[in-house]
């Protein structure tokens, strides 16, 4: 494995999260005592890291392959807590401990690994309340979702916890896919949710594999050219939602201008410090 590393001034940081926005493995870190943020960008071969070398300079490191994002997570990051519903923990001491205090409440353990966090990212988070909030629409009824990008796989495992009969959740990278089924395994297993890699632009669901709910936390750019599929992965049903994430303050405009395009409207939006997510309904 290849780390990119570029210091940057603190007040940059936008613009480079907007230049680095393609890039999956990206952390930004904020150095003591200083103006200034070391961004480094993790790369699985070097034709890659000497590209971002050409394109921006800084430097270049080559490192044993390690679970990078378990190694500058914070030790101890607190349990996240969703609505009166959900606790997602990040170690097994946090799960036996929030167990013993919200007895009622649902507990996923999400550790940090392999590139992923644990579900404390604005984006995350704030699609886990989305969801919490539609699942209490349809207590007592039958319903799907399907999560593009999956990552951990946290949201397709919440919303089985929350009552859902099946959650098809995919994503275009194998890493993720592995550390999706190793999670829904840690969490007991989920016989009603399938992980598969696809790629959005080529995958599409049967006509019994819609869902009323679509959760899509991906990067703005790939949101506004997908959005005219997402339809096709809806059901007809009136109550069926599209929960969008990953957006950057300054690219919510674009995004939702293509959102209205592919004919969808905009239910309700969440801010999460630079971040925006969007609920968004289907026009018939």
């Amino acid at each position: 494995m290849w780390v990119w590393n570029k210091n940057i001034p603190t007040i940059d940081e936008k613009l480079w999260t907007i230049r680095l926005a393609s890039l999956r493995h990206v952390v930004f870190t904020t150095l003591p005592r200083s103006s200034r943020i070391r961004v480094q960008c993790y790369c699985e071969n070097l034709i890659e890291a000497a590209a971002l070398l050409a394109a921006f300079g800084g430097s270049l490191k080559e490192e044993q392959d390690r679970d990078w994002v378990a190694a500058t997570a914070p030790e101890h990051e607190r349990p996240l807590l969703v609505r009166n519903r959900i606790i997602v923990a990040a170690s097994q001491v946090q799960c036996d401990l929030m167990r013993k205090r919200y007895p009622r409440r649902q507990i996923l353990y999400f550790p940090a690994e392999c590139a992923f966090g644990t579900g404390n990212h604005g984006t995350t988070a704030t699609c886990l309340r989305m969801l919490c909030d539609e699942s209490e629409k349809r207590r007592g009824q039958q319903w799907r979702l399907i999560d593009v990008g999956c990552g951990t796989g946290i949201l397709g495992l919440a919303a089985l916890r929350l009552g859902a009969s099946q959650a098809l959740c995919f994503d275009d990278d194998t890493t993720a896919v592995e550390v999706a089924q190793r999670n829904v395994a840690r969490n007991g297993g989920a016989p009603g949710m399938r992980v598969f890699r696809a790629d959005v632009f080529e995958w599409m669901p049967s006509a019994q594999e819609r869902a009323s709910i679509v959760v899509a936390n991906l990067f703005s750019g790939l949101l506004q050219r997908a959005f005219t599929r997402f339809r096709h992965y809806l059901t007809p049903e009136a109550d069926s939602v599209l929960i969008v994430s990953g957006i950057l303050r300054e690219q919510e405009h674009d995004t939702l201008v293509s959102a209205e395009q592919a004919e969808f409207s905009l239910l309700h939006r969440a801010v999460c410090g630079k971040w925006v997510t969007l609920k968004l309904l289907p026009r018939p």
